[in-house]
This record gives structure tokens, C-alpha cells and sequence, in this order.
């Protein structure tokens, strides 16, 4: 998907008119403290698998680490939504929650654009190559 909005401007011609969103900078290494999906839906009945793979996708996403409790709730919420969308062993797909969820999923920022759009920017992440200096070279000086 192409990126939404003006092409920005060269360094220096910009002119901004109000103060500066900053930017949440989040290193790109898939969050693994997330909590799982419950074992069922809240209707009882189990997840379809696709609801399943959007979980894991979610749940694992760099910046989800940022997330607070009544964030990773308005997530629960979210796949219940999704599931709800996508139907299920006994269930008809329910089309009309689509745009609920495309909205959710720009809250989230599921996507590179939904992700600019909150204003989340993903950095590489530190490399583990840190040269270490010996104490011995120190010594006796």
C-alpha cells in the first residue's frame, strides 16, 4: 500500500504552524510478553483458526510492548470482533463488523501506515557486538 498524504518537504522548507508530534521509536524485535488468547470465546464456543493467526500476529507486534492493561483489553475485544467477523464451525461470517474492525486495527496499528498514523516508527534494533575493553590492558600503568 502507498503511503497516505503529502510528499514531505526537503530539510529547512518545511513550515509548521503548531508544536511537533513526537514520535514513539520502538526497536523492530517481535514483543514476546504478551498475554495468550483465552482458551475459548466469551460465547463459549472455540476460536476460529484465522482469528488464531491475527492473535499471534497482534500479540507479537514490536510495540505492543508499549501497551498497558486497558490496551491489551481493547485488543480481547478486538479479536472478539474479528472472529465474530470471520464467522466459525457453526457461525455465519458477520460482514457488517468489518469497518469496526478496520477501525480498531488503526487504533492498534496493525499496518505501516496505520503505524505512521499513530505515530510509531520502528528502529533497528541494538546490535549485540559492543566491543568489550579488558581490565588487564589497564592495569600497571
Amino acid at each position: 500500500m502507498p503511503a497516505r498524504g503529502a510528499k514531505p518537504k526537503p530539510p529547512g522548507q518545511a513550515v509548521t504552524r503548531h508544536a511537533g508530534l513526537d514520535w514513539t521509536e520502538v526497536p523492530d524485535v517481535p514483543f514476546t510478553g504478551g498475554p495468550q488468547l483465552r482458551p475459548n470465546r466469551r460465547n463459549g464456543k472455540p476460536w476460529p483458526e484465522a482469528a488464531k493467526r491475527k492473535w499471534a500476529a497482534w500479540s507479537t507486534m514490536p510495540h505492543a510492548a508499549t501497551w498497558t492493561e486497558a490496551d491489551w483489553e481493547f485488543a480481547f475485544d478486538s479479536i472478539e470482533i474479528a472472529a465474530a467477523m470471520m464467522g466459525g464451525f457453526d457461525q455465519e461470517p458477520v460482514v457488517q463488523y468489518a469497518s469496526e474492525l478496520r477501525n480498531r486495527e488503526k487504533v492498534m496499528g496493525t499496518t505501516a501506515d496505520y503505524r505512521r498514523d499513530i505515530r510509531v516508527r520502528y528502529t533497528d534494533p541494538p546490535s549485540g557486538t559492543a566491543k568489550v575493553v579488558g581490565l588487564d590492558d589497564y592495569r600497571n600503568l
